[in-house]
């Protein structure tokens, strides 16, 4: 099955949005003529944010629907859903829809723990990912309604770490005001370079999946090619 694209969702309670990235893992093979014996291939991996999704007051089933209607179009697409607010009854929901869900547990601390299929996962681990995308040129969005919140949410996410006790300090899971988009992305993003780095993995680009024009009230970026 395809494992190219990973699906990043951050559940919002009521009041909250709830944001879907979808990521496309490519990979560039690189030739280290520098390494001793020569011709050493290195492979890097880039992603493409191909989509971005995101509602309010959207009852969670529809949620799960709409996603899918989605990984339906994208066999073997992994779905990593943050369940740090919710917690695990809707995460439940998508089990009980056979998407397969990575639960991630969004905490303070500075391991990472796993139990069954889900994840407890520092803050800190997740701003660290997108920050080493970025700065190496290896996270790219297509301009559309929803890149410029994104760009807008990048630039205040981050993490507070406590001098005191070394863990990072936040009054909330969601401290700025919207930063949905960006921890969809850090979601898929984070399990992405996990896995990428746990398996010896090669991905080619693929040609875009029409997914649709969304189901109201989603605001949805259209694919878009590179």
């Amino acid at each position: 099955m395809s494992q190219n694209f990973i699906l990043g969702l951050d559940l919002g309670q009521s009041q909250d949005y709830t944001a879907l990235a979808i990521l496309e893992r490519l990979v560039q093979e690189h030739v280290d003529e520098q390494k001793q014996g020569g011709g050493a291939v290195k492979r890097i991996y880039h992603y493409h944010i191909r989509r971005l999704e995101r509602t309010r007051g959207t009852p969670y089933p529809m949620v799960v629907a709409r996603v899918k209607e989605i990984v339906g179009k994208l066999p073997g697409a992994a779905l990593v859903v943050d369940q740090t607010g919710v917690g695990a009854p809707v995460v439940d929901m998508f089990k009980q829809a056979a998407l397969k869900p990575i639960g991630v547990l969004i905490h303070g601390g500075d391991r990472v723990t796993q139990e069954g299929s889900t994840w407890r996962v520092p803050k800190r681990d997740l701003v660290g990912v997108l920050q080493v995308l970025l700065q190496n040129q290896r996270l790219k969005v297509a301009p559309g309604p929803l890149s410029d919140t994104l760009a807008k949410e990048m630039l205040s996410f981050k993490v507070k770490i406590d001098p005191a006790t070394a863990h990072d300090s936040y009054s909330a899971w969601r401290e700025a005001e919207h930063d949905d988009l960006v921890l969809a992305v850090a979601l898929a993003a984070w399990w992405a370079e996990k896995e990428s780095r746990r398996r010896k993995l090669s991905f080619s680009t693929c040609p875009p999946v029409v997914v649709g024009g969304g189901i109201s009230p989603w605001d949805s970026q259209p694919w878009r090619s590179f």
